[in-house]
C-alpha cells in the first residue's frame, strides 16, 4: 500500500509528516495514522488490539521531540505488523 512505498532517498512518505512538524501535519498524520491502523484494525475485527494502539497513536501525536516521535512511530507501526 502507498504508506510503505518510499521516494528516490529511501524516505517513507509519513518520514515526512513525523519529522516536520507543524499543526497542518500533525493533522494529516492523525487522519492516516486513524484510517491506516484504525480502521484495519477494525476490519479485521481485532477491537482489543484498537485499545492497544488509540494510545500509542495519541501518545505519538502529543510528542515535541522529534527523535521520540520517530522512534514511536517506527514501535507502533512494528506493533500493527505484529498483528
Amino acid at each position: 500500500y502507498v504508506l510503505g512505498w518510499k521516494d528516490g532517498n529511501g524516505k517513507l512518505a509519513m518520514d515526512y509528516l513525523v519529522t516536520n512538524w507543524t499543526g497542518e501535519n500533525k493533522i494529516l498524520l492523525q487522519l492516516a495514522l486513524e484510517s491506516w491502523m484504525y480502521s484495519q484494525l477494525e476490519r479485521w475485527c481485532a477491537k482489543a488490539w484498537r485499545t492497544v494502539m488509540i494510545p500509542l497513536v495519541n501518545t505519538l501525536l502529543t510528542e515535541d521531540d522529534k527523535d521520540r516521535r520517530m522512534a514511536m512511530f517506527v514501535e507502533t507501526c512494528s506493533k500493527l505488523k505484529q498483528y
